[in-house]
């Protein structure tokens, strides 16, 4: 595939380094040109350095790897409002919360995926990776770590498709649980687990190991 990544921090370098690993071309645009550059030749495989207009420019998929606050100056200097994005799933893994605390900070019932559709009409958005640290996706399947689920969320079935695509190129098990009018869950979540890593909990000992059930005939598995 063709992808686009749209900064320049660690969640950019690791999916980054992953997806151009698994054979996608891959390009990077950051807000600083500089950045991109190292950012890109640290990576190899081919990976480049353009400007951010041109990262979105006939992409299979671009993933939006910015702070959450710097979510609308992107989506302005890619020239989303003016349909830049249409027709492209569009990666969501942003988390709008309070540092070390865990709250979300998006208005009553709004999600930062729904806000992100509204800066980018007719973009296709996927929310996915917002839940893993960033060192999940540079060596996923090292010293014994399991494969992990990264749910999803999204209005359209050939984003999702492609996705969880790019979501087994990292080592990862895409799992979707609906559409955009979910997502503010997803995004709980996420508040929740953060909430509980910097309160000196782990998050997985509030998580009950429930085993999953067969849809089909409804018993455990």
């Amino acid at each position: 595939m063709r992808i686009g990544i749209l900064g320049t921090g660690t969640l950019a370098a690791a999916l980054g380094e992953g997806w151009a690993r698994a054979g996608h071309e891959v390009v990077i645009g950051g807000r600083s040109q500089i950045k991109a550059e190292k950012l890109a030749e640290r990576l190899g495989h081919g990976v480049l350095a353009v400007a951010p207009r041109e990262a979105v420019a006939d992409r299979d998929a671009v993933l939006l790897a910015v702070s959450w606050d710097g979510v609308a100056d992107m989506m302005g200097s890619v020239g989303a409002s003016d349909g830049a994005l249409r027709g492209t799933p569009l990666i969501d893994p942003t988390n709008a919360v309070t540092h070390g605390v865990g709250t979300l900070l998006t208005e009553h019932g709004e999600s930062m995926a729904g806000r992100i559709a509204g800066l980018a009409p007719g973009a296709r958005v996927v929310k996915a990776f917002h839940l893993f640290p960033a060192d999940q996706w540079t060596s996923p399947h090292s010293g014994g770590r399991p494969r992990v689920t990264v749910a999803m969320c999204g209005d359209d079935a050939t984003a999702l498709h492609v996705v969880g695509e790019l979501v087994r190129d990292v080592g990862g098990t895409p799992a979707t649980l609906g559409t955009l009018d979910r997502v503010r869950q997803l995004e709980e979540v996420a508040g929740f687990v953060i909430g509980l890593a910097f309160a000196g909990f782990d998050p997985n000992s509030a998580v009950p190991q429930v085993p999953s059930i067969d849809r089909r005939t409804g018993s455990r598995e």
